[in-house]
């Protein structure tokens, strides 16, 4: 009897050793794959969005993260980040990379671009938990839309962030640095006439999110800078675009956030065309479905008014 007590009180034992041992096991791995992923693996917004849209005109699905997942893993979704292992390249041979990306003379319509690439988005799930998604994104999303229906738009792609360290400016001087890969662009596309800076808002999630028609919504808002010579052709354009959003998707758009004054910009490179905009499309809460929705609600109200123009 007290053998058999002895063996039981053993087999117990033995038993919460093993789920001690597989709890440690499971831990380990979950915060070794948390670390690597944060620290060596950044998401490609190029190919997430190839993957988003692929749904939307081949398959109808609505569920983009599942289709999402189902590509995470693949390398042409995500990219290492060597940045610890690579030598870093001097400054003059950082300036040779950023020329080769400018795109020579085509005959491009539109020009988006992101003054603070990386702004992000939420987490859907545990695999966006430390690669989110940046507003570039959008960017990409719109730039396939456009292209989809003949006119002819660039994504800039070459780093802010670098071009800040080149300069040694501060962040607050990212729209110094994009007015020059703005002025580059225009430079080598003299055809460029629309230009469009997408950014994300700060704001929690119930003010940055909506519902139409049972389908949920990062909301949107224009910047306009009160002190730029093309302050009130800027705004004409932008009220139309705003007026579409409003007759299509009633209370998408939280309207134009005019801005000035000491201590503001006041300009945002808006001085650049009368047909330059800036728009925040949902906030650091919204996800990526969510940004979907808006930015082809957007781009569908862009292209309508753009059409008067371009024929």
């Amino acid at each position: 009897m007290k053998q058999r007590f002895i063996s039981k009180k053993k087999k117990q034992r033995w038993k919460l050793k093993f789920l001690f041992f597989t709890f440690l096991f499971i831990f380990s791995i979950c915060k070794t794959f948390k670390y690597l992923l944060k620290s060596n693996i950044k998401i490609n917004d190029k190919v997430l969005v190839q993957v988003m849209l692929h749904d939307i005109y081949y398959k109808n699905n609505n569920n983009i993260i599942e289709k999402f997942l189902s590509n995470f893993s693949s390398s042409n979704l995500l990219v290492t980040n060597y940045y610890d292992i690579v030598p870093k390249t001097t400054k003059i041979e950082k300036k040779e990379e950023q020329k080769k990306l400018v795109t020579p003379n085509q005959d491009y319509l539109i020009y988006i671009y992101n003054t603070h690439q990386t702004e992000e988005y939420s987490a859907n799930t545990f695999l966006e938990q430390e690669v989110r998604p940046t507003v570039m994104m959008a960017s990409y999303i719109m730039e396939d839309v456009f292209n989809k229906n003949n006119y002819n738009t660039i994504v800039e792609e070459r780093k802010i962030s670098e071009l800040l360290n080149q300069n040694n400016w501060k962040y607050y001087r990212s729209y110094d640095a994009s007015r020059i890969f703005l002025n580059d662009q225009k430079k080598n596309n003299p055809n460029l006439k629309y230009f469009i800076d997408v950014h994300r808002d700060s704001l929690e999630k119930e003010k940055t999110t909506i519902s139409i028609n049972n389908k949920n919504y990062a909301k949107i808002i224009f910047l306009l800078g009160l002190e730029n010579p093309n302050y009130q052709e800027n705004y004409e354009f932008i009220t139309k675009i705003n007026n579409k959003l409003d007759e299509k998707y009633p209370n998408l758009s939280k309207g134009i956030y005019q801005k000035g004054g000491e201590g503001v910009n006041g300009v945002y490179n808006q001085d650049n065309s009368k047909y330059t905009l800036l728009i925040e499309i949902g906030g650091v809460d919204n996800t990526t479905d969510e940004v979907l929705n808006s930015t082809l609600a957007f781009t569908e109200c862009f292209m309508e008014v753009i059409s008067s123009n371009e024929g």
